[in-house]
């Protein structure tokens, strides 16, 4: 009989898709920090593979405390707390799951964004408190504005056509301008998009490098009639600046599914009627958690066949 490698799970999944990772392997389910402490204390020596995600992350002093190493994985596409220096310097291989998610979250986004701007959460709540449309103020379409985009990744290009099948003009902020981009217009500073646009999508990767992007400067040129949307990570968001920005109506709206504070809410943005929060789960589907799951196991067999990751990092 083939003894399973055991594969030591960082992050929460449901029964189904944890029975996907039994088939294969030693499952050792750790998805808290004190779960997580014990198991590399007891079972590290053991440990070939790490599935976890961008948030939870992998420290060096961790994969240190795992000599069989061979792979770790973020389940999405984001791995900003994974080390991934700590772990090719020891010979690990790192992958995420890249495109997995990808149409969900775009998906999520455009509901935000309608959302947002049609103010549909006040809609309902003045609804059911007796109001009807004459006492409420006329709510803006999206067709035809200008929505931006920060980050051209897969994510921000499924953004940017569904957002073009609401006959919205694009443009975008990345590194660099992209070939891929269709007709959408590159802008080389971000401010200089949040000044052309009427809503702001963030949809760039977390980070040092993009931590508080969007700050004080930047919302005062989105203007009081712009809209942010963030999808990406909490960190690209000031979130002080834009409660301030919504404290003096410097801004129409926000919808924010992800937080500085995570997984804690966003207590400075709780009291404002015009922001609209979701608890991360842009990139939750059932069709999206099984293709991370799926393309994991992929990963994990490629590894084993000496072939190229699927996904590497």
């Amino acid at each position: 009989m083939t003894t399973k490698t055991p594969c030591l799970l960082l992050v929460a999944l449901a029964d189904e898709y944890k029975s996907l990772l039994r088939e294969r392997f030693e499952l050792i389910d750790a998805p808290t920090a004190a779960q997580r402490a014990a198991a590399i204390a007891a079972r590290g020596p053991e440990i070939g593979l790490v599935l976890t995600n961008g948030a939870t992350g992998l420290r060096a002093e961790e994969m240190a405390a795992m000599p069989r190493l061979r792979l770790a994985a973020a389940q999405g596409a984001g791995y900003e707390n994974l080390d991934v220096a700590a772990a090719k310097a020891r010979g690990v291989n790192v992958c995420n799951g890249a495109g997995t998610n990808d149409s969900c979250v775009a998906d999520h986004t455009l509901a935000l964004l309608l959302a947002s701007v049609r103010a549909l959460p006040q809609q309902e709540r003045a609804l059911r408190a007796g109001l009807w449309r004459d006492a409420l103020p006329i709510r803006p379409s999206v067709n035809g504005r200008r929505l931006g985009i920060f980050g051209m990744g897969t994510i921000g290009r499924k953004i940017a056509r569904r957002a073009q099948a609401f006959e919205m003009q694009i443009g975008y902020h990345n590194r660099s301008p992209r070939a891929d981009a269709g007709e959408a217009v590159y802008f080389d500073s971000l401010l200089a998009l949040a000044d052309w646009a009427d809503f702001l999508v963030v949809a760039a990767p977390g980070g040092a490098a993009t931590r508080h992007a969007v700050n004080a400067e930047v919302l005062a040129a989105l203007g009081p009639q712009g809209h942010l949307v963030n999808i990406a990570r909490g960190s690209l968001v000031d979130t002080a600046a834009l409660a301030d920005a919504l404290a003096a109506g410097q801004l129409g709206g926000a919808a924010l599914d992800v937080y500085e504070s995570e997984p804690l809410p966003p207590t400075a943005l709780l009291d404002f009627p015009n922001v609209i929060l979701t608890p991360h789960i842009a990139g939750w589907s059932p069709e999206a958690i099984r293709a991370t799951v799926e393309l994991f196991i992929a990963n994990v067999d490629a590894l084993d066949a000496g072939r190229p990751l699927l996904t590497p990092l």
